[in-house]
């Protein structure tokens, strides 16, 4: 084999690389942020390092897996490790200092990150690992949990605690899922620990299935987000957290279908001087940089903010409609009842039909139009967390122009 060809081959992106010998067998298995960069890492001079040497000169092929994440990486490289027992693995199959995840044997499961001395305690429990990054497979298993609802607490309490609310379990403590339902949340989590990716998204599609058969719907939507949020993790595609996020903000709203485009408007001048209005876009809960937009208040004089409001989603939307561009799925307006209702007026008179509501900072309450009285969300909410990410997100970027303009008197008109 060429090995300087095959490594020129392999991608810059993270993944998992299997280094093989002339009878195809696995000598090691490695996990990397750039797969290239790490494989080509192995063949420069290693001073006393012999077991790296070692490895080199058996090296007849390398094998990689791309993968969306760095946290994807770390897991697939425990699985594949426990798969093949690579001989140049030695120090992760011996070692106990490495963490393991941890799944108990009892009617709800209770999973956690632990370093086990003792493999006596594999009669109580099931582990997958070890991994060499703790902080790393922590955080993979967070992004997994806001997927599966899995147990993480010690000792089963007598009431829900703050993770059922938070939308992290789905509270076995109070007979909110049965038996059979939490093992299959546990199927689930393991199919992803061992890296059986097709096998998760077969029995998750036979399950979403069944729940409509039996026109289950409510079961069969929250299968489909778990898939779509599974896709998620293994694409890159989306932040797993926002489908948690947006769900919640659908329901608080009666919005027909989860906004994956946001976007949200705020003002910024001191005394109606240098005012001027921003326009923040995000998708699937993440700053879209390229789609922001900055006006310069040129129709309103003196100090009106619902006027201003008013001119910069004119402006925004009409030009939309004369681009044919895509149109966001939902508006979200700094500010109380009079910006909504000035944001409201002006898209109902260019018949723009998207759903738009305003979020006051005082209280932080979201206010929708035609509504009297305002919809308070939890503080821990992820919902209300997201359009407070936004809106700050837009006063932020209202306020650098403001005093761009106050700085150095220049602008530029959108």
């Amino acid at each position: 084999m060429d090995i300087k060809k095959t490594i020129k081959s392999i991608p810059l992106s993270s993944g998992v690389y299997l280094m093989k010998d002339k009878k195809d067998r696995v000598l090691y298995i490695g996990k990397a942020v750039s797969l290239r960069k790490r494989v080509q890492s192995y063949f420069r001079v290693h001073k006393n390092d012999p077991k790296t040497d070692a490895l080199v000169l058996e090296i007849f092929d390398i094998n990689y897996i791309v993968t969306a994440s760095e946290a994807e990486a770390l897991i697939l490289e425990a699985s594949l490790i426990q798969k093949f027992r690579p001989k140049y693995n030695i120090d992760l199959k011996d070692d106990k200092s490495y963490p393991f995840i941890q799944i108990t044997k009892e009617d709800f499961s209770r999973v956690s990150v632990v370093r086990p001395r003792m493999k006596k305690i594999q009669k109580i429990a099931k582990f997958f690992g070890p991994y060499v990054n703790a902080k790393l497979i922590r955080e993979a298993l967070v992004i997994i949990r806001r997927i599966f609802h899995f147990r993480a607490c010690r000792i089963i309490p007598k009431k829900a605690c703050l993770d059922f609310h938070i939308g992290l379990c789905d509270a076995p403590c109070i007979n909110n899922v049965s038996k059979k339902e939490y093992r299959c949340i546990i199927r689930n989590v393991c199919l992803v620990l061992e890296g059986r990716k097709d096998d998760l998204y077969r029995g998750l599609r036979k399950q979403m299935e069944g729940f409509s058969q039996k026109k289950e719907f409510e079961k069969a939507a929250k299968v489909r987000d778990q898939i779509q949020a599974i896709g998620a993790l293994y694409t890159g595609s989306a932040d797993v957290n926002y489908f948690k996020e947006a769900e919640q903000l659908q329901r608080a709203l009666s919005l027909s279908r989860r906004p994956e485009r946001i976007e949200a408007f705020d003002i910024s001048n001191i005394m109606g001087q240098q005012a001027v209005g921003s326009m923040v876009s995000f998708l699937n809960g993440k700053p879209d940089k390229k789609n922001y937009r900055r006006f310069r208040i040129r129709e309103t004089k003196g100090i009106d903010d619902f006027r201003m409001m008013a001119e910069v989603v004119r402006r925004r939307y009409m030009r939309l409609k004369k681009e044919k561009a895509l149109f966001p799925d939902l508006i979200l307006i700094d500010g109380g009842k009079g910006q909504l209702s000035s944001a409201k007026f002006e898209l109902d008179k260019l018949e723009v039909q998207v759903p738009v509501v305003s979020l006051a900072k005082r209280n932080e309450e979201l206010f929708l139009p035609q509504k009297r009285n305002s919809i308070s969300l939890k503080k821990d909410s992820l919902g209300l967390r997201l359009v407070q990410r936004i809106r700050d997100e837009a006063h932020r970027f209202a306020v650098s122009y403001h005093r761009k303009l106050r700085g150095k008197d220049v602008f530029e008109k959108k």
